[in-house]
């Protein structure tokens, strides 16, 4: 079963420039995909970020991974 990414991911312009961050903190999902690129552990991540817990991390991953597919276009919330 897919992880319902849409609970964690949002966008406002008023925060971080409208880039896609994780719901209720300025923590952008570039800065978590980022530190997964760069090794980091789903479980290091909560610890540098300790507002993030791991379902938050996992909708990060989910929402890049949607994102990432080619035959099925994915609606965000903010492009409806």
């Amino acid at each position: 079963m897919a992880m319902n990414y849409l609970q964690y991911i949002v966008r406002d312009p008023a925060i971080c420039g409208g880039e896609p961050t994780i719901k209720g903190t300025h923590v952008a999902v570039r800065t978590v995909l980022a530190n997964l690129e760069d090794g980091m552990s789903v479980t290091n991540i909560v610890r540098e970020f300790p507002i993030l817990n791991e379902e938050a991390v996992r909708a990060v991953i989910a929402f890049a991974a949607a994102l990432a597919e080619e035959d099925l276009p994915v609606p965000l919330p903010w492009q409806t």
